[in-house]
């Protein structure tokens, strides 16, 4: 399947003496309040946004997201003035962690995420990645967890959690694909998937996102960073959402995510987002079941018999329980 990334055309739009060329692109660089717009030919231009756009979409600390597709006005040789934002197929967003009443938008008209997660150095936690799942399947984003370092998991210990881990997110319907950065192990399977595509690389910070996609394409040599010894978790070495183009697809590099608050989602509907306990919950005996206490809970009764690992079950209990603010602070 060929996706047209590009989509363009060129216009002079007369203004007063001089002549502004009005365009379309697509947002591949987010720095602040600087956005750099990728045209069709490929020529990069440096731009800000038009005061009123600004103001378009106040639940959003950032009204743009790398992966948007723009009309913007040149105002300069490689500047320009975003004037509009095209409407999007799909997004992964957050609750900011810095304005509670607001969201951030981490990227724009996704075809794949790739979720980068740790069993150990760091551990990313089952609860963090269920609410990223959550959001990934309200906005019918395909996900595949990708589980790096594994050329750490060398104790019997490791390996059990490996195993546990596996069997919970398989059995919930995702591709799970072990790699490791490091030593180039499976690799080449995410690679295959990048053509004709847009892709986010996301996680905790420390997982190793800008590692894999270093070995993905040496060329974009992407800053990475250490471990905390004390704390045994990553430090932010990327800092701003980013596009770069690799094997005629998009990849899109992200900053290291501390936590997940959900947001825009009605809790009567979260189940829904669960796959597992969606396919099951057809056979509750009440139609509007909550799946927590109701007598004759098909979810229930497949978390007691194995079917629906008591994990994820816990953490459809929490979204729909836990106060989204002190999970953020937690």
């Amino acid at each position: 399947m060929h996706i047209n990334i590009y989509f363009c055309e060129t216009y002079p739009v007369v203004a007063g003496c001089c002549n502004i060329f009005r365009m379309t692109g697509l947002i591949v660089k987010h720095t602040g309040s600087n956005y750099m717009v990728r045209s069709d030919d490929g020529q990069l231009y440096l731009s800000t946004v038009r005061g009123k756009l600004r103001l378009k979409d106040m639940k959003t600390t950032n009204p743009i997201a790398v992966g948007d597709k723009v009309t913007f006005s040149v105002t300069s040789r490689n500047q320009g003035v975003i004037t509009d934002v095209a409407s999007r197929k799909n997004y992964i967003i957050r609750r900011s962690t810095n304005l509670s009443r607001q969201a951030h938008i981490l990227a724009a008209n996704i075809d794949k995420v790739f979720l980068i997660v740790t069993l150990t150095q760091p551990e990313t936690r089952y609860e963090f990645i269920d609410r990223f799942l959550v959001t990934a399947e309200a906005y019918k984003i395909p996900v595949w967890i990708v589980i790096n370092k594994i050329d750490l998991l060398n104790t019997n210990e490791l390996q059990e959690e490996l195993e546990y881990f596996k069997h919970v997110y398989s059995s919930a319907g995702y591709t799970i694909l072990e790699v490791s950065a490091i030593e180039n192990i499976n690799l080449d399977k995410i690679k295959s998937e990048i053509p004709n595509r847009i892709s986010l690389f996301s996680g905790n910070s420390g997982v190793g996102k800008s590692t894999v996609m270093n070995s993905l394409s040496p060329d974009l040599q992407l800053k990475t960073g250490e471990i905390s010894k004390a704390h045994s978790k990553g430090t932010h070495t990327t800092t701003f959402y980013e596009m770069f183009e690799i094997d005629n697809g998009f990849v899109i590099d992200s900053p290291g995510i501390k936590g997940f608050g959900l947001i825009d989602i009605d809790k009567s509907e979260v189940y829904h987002f669960f796959p597992e306990i969606f396919r099951v919950s057809s056979g509750c005996k009440f139609g509007m079941c909550s799946h927590t206490h109701e007598p004759e809970c098909a979810v229930k009764a497949a978390v007691e018999s194995g079917e629906i690992s008591e994990s994820r079950y816990i953490s459809y209990l929490k979204i729909l329980e836990d106060d989204d603010d002190k999970y953020r602070k937690s």
